[in-house]
């Protein structure tokens, strides 16, 4: 059988295939996972957003943690608060190796007692996640199926083709969580975390020495802030390792490091992670600028 018989039996299986894939390419070109507002936005996008989709300047990158504490309209020197939920050092090699978006200035990278996580679930919304041989409208489908379901509802019951969009702004933490609470949330990051070791974070640990090596190619200075935890509780059994590993790597390379881990009371937390936005955050942010004003008085 030659190649001109085989279009002729399977020409209509290929000219589906050649339409799915044009299809696909517009919707990819398109992005409505990153430009509609019919779909949820990662925390990623949602710095874009609120950033005029600006894909540069000085940067806070974290998790949550940095969501919670840092609070960018009430800073002194001015960064992008770049917290992503489940965020991680891979994330960040991520953003950077793949040109997302450009640090200048500065580098601040937050890192929590989840930070460096290696199987820590994320947020499968986030671009950088999506094999580069899945299509994107396969990649999504779930979105896409959820979306059509409201467009149709809205459609037939209403009789309306207007939206509600999705909510854009990150999660903030406000209040305090009670004692019941915070026992019952650290026995399950026990459960979850706490039998981890180094091996565990190997990933990241990997994807940190990535970092740093980028900053010194591109003359990016980097500071690293270990993010509060509510000192009500004991650490992680894994923080005293992983610490004495972070901080070896960043030592050599002399990056200054701000230990704020066991700064704060329990009174300014929201949970075992979050800073409350009333009272702990203004006291972080404060503290983040008096350290990075520090850094243009001194010759280093």
């Amino acid at each position: 059988m030659n190649l001109l018989q085989i279009l002729r039996r399977n020409g209509f299986v290929l000219l589906l295939l050649a339409g799915f894939l044009l299809v696909n390419a517009a919707v990819a070109a398109w992005n409505p996972m990153q430009y509609s507002r019919r779909f949820d936005k990662d925390d990623f996008t949602k710095t874009l957003y609120h950033h005029n989709w600006v894909r540069s300047g000085p940067v806070f990158f974290g998790n949550s943690a940095v969501t919670a504490a840092y609070m960018e309209d009430k800073a002194q020197v001015p960064l992008v608060e770049m917290g992503l939920s489940y965020g991680k050092i891979t994330d960040l090699k991520e953003i950077l190796d793949r040109s997302l978006y450009h640090v200048s200035g500065q580098l601040v990278i937050g890192i929590d007692v989840h930070t460096m996580l290696d199987s820590l679930p994320t947020d499968d919304k986030y671009p950088w996640l999506k094999p580069w041989y899945q299509p994107y409208l396969y990649y999504y489908r779930a979105y896409f199926r959820d979306s059509g379901k409201e467009f149709l509802s809205n459609l037939f019951l209403h009789g309306t083709l207007a939206y509600q969009p999705h909510w854009i702004d990150k999660e903030l933490y406000f209040g305090r969580k009670d004692t019941n609470w915070l026992n019952a949330k650290w026995n399950e990051y026990d459960q979850r975390f706490g039998w981890m070791t180094l091996k565990d974070f190997r990933q990241n640990l990997d994807a940190l020495a990535w970092v740093l090596d980028y900053a010194r190619q591109h003359n990016l200075p980097v500071r690293v802030i270990w993010m509060p935890w509510n000192s009500g509780y004991k650490h992680p059994p894994y923080i005293p390792a992983l610490k004495e590993k972070v901080n070896g790597m960043l030592a050599a390379q002399n990056i200054p490091v701000l230990d704020l881990m066991d700064r704060y009371a329990p009174q300014y937390f929201h949970d075992l992670v979050h800073l409350n936005r009333e009272e702990g955050a203004p006291l972080f942010t404060k503290e983040v600028d008096a350290w990075l004003q520090s850094f243009a008085k001194s010759p280093k």
